[in-house]
């Protein structure tokens, strides 16, 4: 089964270019690739360009089965227990909203206008950064180059996203902090931020609301 391309995005090189040699490569692939190919898109899906008025980094989809469904950070409802990047995340956005979402599932972000982008949109089973040197990052540095036309908050979480950043500034919110994984969610010794305290989310609608836009709801239903 081949992947559907995003029609909102297709017009991006890395679709004609990158992605032919990327799909032949996983499909003579005999491991599992997670997620499923028809949700490897799936954050370009539910968020096209126009729509998109914060985005989040990740690095690669969870490695195990029945958890990545191609929105960084997000898991399916029915997942217990979260995967602990994830529980740092509803940790963080307690303190700092007072309240966080009842299950993993963060596609009510998605809806809003979030991007949950992965910058590797494939994983070996099992094997974390398993396709982290096949080709993914191009899409996602094409995605961030389209998007920062416009003014957007970035939350860059870890070194992967910090590279990542948009090459100006002007314009845009650019959060930066620790990844929120177990390792850096408290890392007081990196080159920005520890993710914990960091309020990312309060302080990207702080700055919605003073670009004239409606405030994100973090929480959902």
């Amino acid at each position: 089964m081949t992947s559907p391309v995003p029609p909102a995005w297709a017009h991006l090189p890395f679709f004609s270019k990158d992605w032919p040699r990327i799909a032949a490569r996983l499909a003579a692939d005999r491991r599992v690739a997670l997620p499923p190919p028809a949700q490897r898109f799936a954050a370009l899906f539910l968020t096209g360009p126009s729509d998109v008025r914060a985005v989040i980094l990740g690095q690669d989809p969870y490695p195990t089965p029945g958890h990545a469904h191609g929105l960084a950070f997000s898991v399916e409802p029915d997942v217990t227990p979260l995967p602990r990047s994830l529980s740092n995340i509803y940790r963080e956005m307690r303190d700092d909203l007072g309240s966080a979402p009842k299950t993993g599932d963060l596609r009510h972000l998605a809806r809003q206008g979030v991007l949950l982008l992965n910058t590797v949109l494939t994983v070996p089973a099992g094997e974390p950064r398993g396709h982290s040197k096949i080709g993914w990052q191009n899409l996602a540095a094409e995605v961030l180059g389209e998007i920062s036309q416009q003014p957007t908050a970035f939350i860059l979480w870890g070194r992967d996203a910090w590279v990542m950043a948009p090459v100006t500034e002007a314009g845009h919110l650019i959060i930066r902090s620790t990844h929120p994984s177990p390792l850096g969610a408290a890392n007081t010794r990196a080159a920005h931020p520890a993710f914990f305290g960091s309020r990312p989310f309060s302080r990207v609608n702080r700055w919605l609301s003073k670009m004239g836009k409606p405030p994100i709801d973090w929480i959902g239903d």
